[in-house]
């Protein structure tokens, strides 16, 4: 039998991190979900369904197929699983995904707020704009859908309206760093629109500069 457990470690790490640090909205609750993507294997490893994260151990972490079917592990896969297993399918630079419910991308998906670029390290990291994916019903084929409708445009960080956060990265190193990235332009960004001033975004060739170097690095 194969050995995931370094993998799974890595997964519920990261997802005990992330609820320490308030990302999943409820540090007592089982919102959100982390997974990773073992490509060679063609495989996901991803957080259990309905299960609190203080709760959870190594055993609980689930192995799944890309058709979804529970390769090792006790319990149910987190109900996005198929929204996760859609964004390794559209995006081969993608093997880590991070749904989260943090608070100040989840006020700008109330409102359908996207981000646009406004600070150098968040376009050259997340891309041009965070995106907002229209709303579907968790764990739907419709969210599915509507989320790898958006992913074309490369970026990292997506809204997706009245419900969270997605975020993408090469590791799960890489999407947890995305995730602060986000909440911390996200938060910027709501006081700058409270402010009802003016908010200056990056100039058109500057935000074309960083892209290009996004490109290689």
């Amino acid at each position: 039998m194969a050995d995931y457990e370094g993998f799974k470690n890595e997964v519920l790490s990261s997802a005990r991190w992330l609820c320490d640090n308030g990302f999943f909205g409820a540090k007592l609750g089982s919102g959100g979900n982390v997974s990773l993507c073992m490509r060679a294997e063609n495989l996901i490893v991803i957080t259990p369904s309905r299960m609190p994260y203080h709760k959870m151990s190594l055993h609980d972490i689930c192995v799944i197929d890309s058709q979804l079917d529970l390769i090792e592990g006790h319990l149910p896969p987190s109900m996005e699983s198929p929204m996760h297993a859609g964004v390794y399918r559209s995006r081969s630079d993608v093997k880590a995904v991070i749904h989260t419910h943090q608070i100040f991308a989840s006020v700008l998906a109330l409102i359908k707020q996207p981000i646009p670029a406004l600070f150098d390290e968040i376009t050259y990291e997340i891309g041009s704009e965070v995106a907002v994916i229209p709303y579907a019903l968790s764990g739907s084929a419709t969210l599915v859908e509507n989320v790898v409708s958006e992913l074309k445009n490369g970026c990292s960080c997506y809204i997706i309206q009245n419900h969270g956060a997605l975020c993408l990265g090469t590791n799960l190193a890489e999407a947890m760093h995305n995730v602060e990235l986000l909440e911390k332009t996200a938060q910027a960004y709501f006081y700058a629109l409270c402010s009802g001033r003016e908010i200056g975004r990056l100039p058109e060739d500057a935000v074309q500069q960083l892209l290009n170097m996004r490109k290689g690095k």
